[in-house]
Order: C-alpha cells, then sequence, then structure tokens
C-alpha cells in the first residue's frame, strides 16, 4: 500500500510526500492543485476526518520528494505482461525495455492501419505492407515493392510525405499524408535517430577515407540540418495544437467541477430541510404519545418496564431518577407528573423505592388557586391483587413544592421510605411481574 499513490492508486511516479504523511505521484500532486482551490488530502478525509488540520491541506511547495521510496520503487521486481514476452528485471529497467520489447504490438509506421509485433515489423514492411515503397536509384520516383520489382509497372503519381528525406516512404492523398503524419510522429522520430546515427558514421567515415570528402559532406549536412529544421517546424506545430487541445480540456474541467460543486451545496441544502423535517415529524410524534398517555381526571396509572435494568442503571448511578409522563387534576386543571427513584433518594437512598409528587408549569396556571391544595394518594399495585402498597399526604402549604410554579418544575415532594427494597423483590409479593411494574396517583 505504502507504494500507491494516494489520488491515482497506481505505482508512485516521482513520489512527494505531503505534510500529513501521505504520498502523491508529482504529475497527481500537480494536476490536484492545479484544479482545485484548497484542495484537501483525499487519504486524510477517507481514515479520519475528524483529524483533518492545516497539515491536510495540499500544495506543490508544502510536499517535498520521498528519495527513500523512490529508490525502493525502483528496486521493486517486475515482469512484462505481453503475451510471449519472458523479460524480469526491476521497475527502473522496465521502460528501457518497452521501448524495445519484441512482442510488444506497434503501429506499421507507413500508416497502412496494420498493428504488428515489433519483431514482425520487417517482415511485414518486406511481404506485407500496401504503402511500403522504394526510392528508385536511376528515376528517383518512388515505388511500391511490387513496381520496383517490375519495371513496366506504370508509374502514379502521388504526393509523399514531409518526412521522406529521413526515410519515410509514405504516399497518398493530401488527406492520406496528413493523417499519416498524425499517427507516425513516433515512427518519425525513431527514422530521425537513425538518419542521425547514420549522418554520424557517414562524417566519420568521410573523414578518414581523404580529406577530399570532407567538404562533400559537411554540403550534405548542411542538407540534412535544413531538412531536420523542417521536420521540428512541424512537430512544433503539433506540440502547440496539442496544447491548446489540453487548455481547452482543462477549461471544461473546471466547468465541470463548478458544476459538481453546485449539486453538492443543493444536496447539502436538501439534506438541511429534511433533517428540519425528520426533527419537526419527532417533535409532532412526541406530542400525539403525550396526548394518548395524559389523564385529565387526577388518576394516572403509570406502567414501567425493564424494571431490572433501569433498577440496575440507577444502582450504578447511570440513570438517577425516572419522570413520569405529565398528567392534569382537571381538562383545565394543575399539571403534575411522578418522579420515582428506583434505588431510593435521601433517607431511602439504597433500601427503599422513593416516590415523589411534582408540580409543573402548566398552560391554566394563572386562573387556579394557589399553593397546590390537594390530598395526593399513592399506590403501587400488586399485580397479584392481593396487598397494594398505598401512602398518602396532604401539601405543605408553606413549601415551595406547592407555590405557582417559576421554572417547568417546583421541587419534588413524596415519600423518600415508599417501599423497601426487598419487599419489591420478594417472590411474595407481585408487585414487579414480567419485569414491569404500576405505579397509580389520585388527587382528589
Amino acid at each position: 500500500q505504502k507504494y500507491l499513490c494516494s489520488n491515482c492508486n497506481n505505482v508512485l511516479k516521482k513520489a512527494l510526500q505531503t505534510l500529513c504523511g501521505h504520498r502523491y505521484c508529482s504529475a497527481c500532486l500537480s494536476w490536484i492543485v492545479r484544479n482545485n482551490k484548497n484542495a484537501i488530502c483525499q487519504r486524510c478525509k477517507e481514515e479520519d476526518p475528524s483529524t483533518l488540520n492545516e497539515g491536510s491541506l495540499l500544495a506543490e511547495e508544502r510536499a517535498f520528494g520521498d528519495a527513500a521510496i523512490n529508490k525502493e520503487i525502483s528496486e521493486l521486481k517486475v515482469h512484462c505482461v505481453t503475451l510471449g514476452c519472458s523479460w524480469s528485471g526491476i521497475i527502473k529497467n522496465f521502460e528501457e525495455h518497452q521501448s524495445l520489447c519484441e512482442y510488444a504490438l506497434i503501429p506499421c509506421h507507413t500508416g497502412c492501419g496494420h498493428v504488428v509485433m515489433r519483431k514482425k515489423l520487417a517482415d511485414h514492411l518486406e511481404n506485407g505492407c500496401v504503402n511500403n515503397v522504394t526510392v528508385c536509384q536511376k528515376c528517383k520516383r518512388s515505388l511500391s515493392s511490387s513496381e520496383y520489382q517490375n519495371p513496366s509497372t506504370p508509374l502514379i503519381n502521388k504526393d509523399g510525405c514531409r518526412f521522406s528525406e529521413v526515410g519515410c516512404s509514405f504516399k497518398g492523398s493530401k488527406g492520406k499524408i496528413k493523417e499519416h503524419e498524425k499517427s507516425a510522429v513516433g515512427a518519425h522520430m525513431l527514422l530521425l535517430l537513425q538518419q542521425i546515427k547514420q549522418l554520424k558514421t557517414s562524417l566519420c567515415t568521410a573523414a578518414k577515407a581523404a580529406n577530399g570528402f570532407v567538404a562533400q559532406a559537411e554540403l550534405n549536412l548542411e542538407n540534412k540540418l535544413h531538412v531536420f529544421e523542417n521536420i521540428v517546424a512541424v512537430l512544433n506545430k503539433e506540440v502547440e495544437t496539442s496544447h491548446l487541445e489540453i487548455t481547452a480540456f482543462r477549461r471544461q474541467s473546471e466547468l465541470d467541477q463548478n458544476m459538481i460543486r453546485g449539486l453538492e451545496l443543493k444536496i447539502a441544502e436538501l439534506h438541511r430541510c429534511l433533517t428540519q423535517k425528520d426533527a419537526g415529524l419527532s417533535s409532532l410524534h412526541k406530542s400525539l404519545l403525550f396526548s394518548e398517555q395524559a389523564s385529565y381526571d387526577g388518576v394516572f396509572l403509570w406502567k414501567i418496564t425493564d424494571v431490572g435494568r433501569k433498577l440496575q442503571d440507577s444502582v450504578t448511578g447511570r440513570t438517577v431518577s425516572l419522570y413520569s409522563p405529565a398528567f392534569y387534576t382537571a381538562k383545565y386543571g394543575y399539571k403534575v407528573c411522578l418522579r420515582v427513584y428506583l434505588n431510593g433518594d435521601g433517607t431511602g437512598k439504597g433500601t427503599h423505592l422513593s416516590l415523589f409528587f411534582v408540580v409543573m408549569k402548566g398552560d391554566y396556571d394563572a386562573l387556579l388557586p394557589w399553593p397546590f391544595r390537594h390530598k395526593v394518594t399513592f399506590m403501587l399495585l400488586d399485580q397479584n391483587n392481593r396487598e397494594h402498597v398505598i401512602d398518602a399526604f396532604r401539601p405543605d402549604l408553606l413549601s415551595a413544592s406547592f407555590q405557582r410554579p417559576v421554572n417547568d418544575m417546583n421541587v419534588a415532594s413524596g415519600c423518600p421510605m415508599f417501599l423497601p427494597l426487598s419487599k419489591l423483590q420478594s417472590p411474595k409479593y407481585a408487585y414487579v411481574k414480567e419485569d414491569t411494574l404500576f405505579l397509580k396517583c389520585i388527587i382528589e
């Protein structure tokens, strides 16, 4: 994994390491920075978005060449996957092999349209290439192989490739020549290289043979250089055309990036709207649930499930107490609720179940008499209907618990030692049955 680029996921080429510790190909990092403003390391995002910091920002000047990893990569063992080729070696020698692999498929440089193995190119040119031509040493005309062997064959005038001076024998219409010159750039460069090597050999031989040939060699060289200048001009034009195409591609890429960013903003806005709607639905669901459970006659039955787990949470302190849903003494009466400590509170902590009564701020408090004066009766129901636990009290009119609420709830008041825990858990009684208990409150 350490040899792979964080962008293209291929083996690193000219590896650069960023401040966040991840590696990119030199070309990949350059492309990312050029096409993205304030680019963030993609690998940092994927591994842990919470760790993103200034070091995750990508910039070429903030990255450094990783010589150690480049050396390791150059020594990795690889083999050629071209069918029939048995070459194996290390990566630093692979590119040289690619340019020489005898089993590699290459297009015929004459533009005939055939793709052949490199080692069979010579045979193809000699026996199968329809565009292969030879220059007649007498008349200087370009002849196909069959015409060269049969001098009686009539000649057909065709325009020649501009690289004919260096050995390209392709002839055809102007359209065919233009297409050929575009597709055979690599072949033309090889012909140039071969021509230069031949010139070098020729010059050395001429210098050794006789000084009289030096002038002629220089003249020939001058002519060849002139040809090369023309060829370089053609190649420069092709490079310029390629540069314009690349610029257009980059411009289109920027437009696409802007469109993608616009779509991402729309998606984020839709997500925000959905979140708001979900919150609204949740609130509506709670209101509906409360409406279904609410009592308006001063009598409330509270069903508590999962008693074993909730009692354990109370013992460990994870959940200190439980509040019941709100209920009312009348349709427009006092709003109240119950609060239970399954492991006790105050004097009953750890030994008793504590049960309290809470006066809540209601919608109609301004019309009600204060302090709260009604008798409150608590009941823990025996689910076998044998021995209910009952306790009752009248409010202390001076206590803050029964004055008109200033906050959402007053301080709870009630029975800290309502029922011993030993009795709650005793098998003799059915206060807890199927992990459920029922508390009842009656307000007179």
